[in-house]
């Protein structure tokens, strides 16, 4: 560090010169501690939006197979003659449709597949969701 030179210095304005550096230290190391500080905040933003876009897209996967059993199934009801989901009556055409007994079991297999895959699918999401937030 520089050396102080005595208040009463024989040269004419050093001790003004002197305070007004030290003021200028001083704003630098206030500068350099909020530079810290917005590092670090950024830092831990980057963090938590990785973590946010890795679960968006978890979701979205999963929002995605709903969407792909709920088409199969939809198809399924309609190759079965029981019309959309809600009608729960057969259809009035039967004519090339396969049995509806081998077909209903067919569908309700299919159904319980695919419901234990979802499941599992969106408790492993959720898991792993949950052990990133804390």
């Amino acid at each position: 560090m520089v050396q102080r030179v005595p208040s009463r210095s024989p040269i004419p304005g050093i001790e003004e010169l002197c305070q007004k550096r030290e003021e200028l230290c001083r704003q630098i190391q206030q500068e350099e501690d909020e530079k810290q500080r917005l590092q670090n905040e950024v830092r831990q933003l980057t963090e938590k939006l990785a973590r946010v876009n890795e679960n968006l897209a978890r979701k979205i996967a999963s929002r995605n197979e709903f969407d792909r059993t709920i088409a199969e199934t939809e198809a399924a009801y309609l190759k079965v003659g029981l019309g959309p989901p809600g009608n729960l009556g057969p259809s009035k055409r039967r004519g090339d449709k396969i049995p509806i007994l081998e077909s209903s079991q067919t569908l309700l297999s299919v159904l319980k597949r695919e419901a234990g895959n979802l499941t599992k699918a969106t408790a492993s999401e959720q898991k792993s969701s949950g052990a990133k937030d804390s």
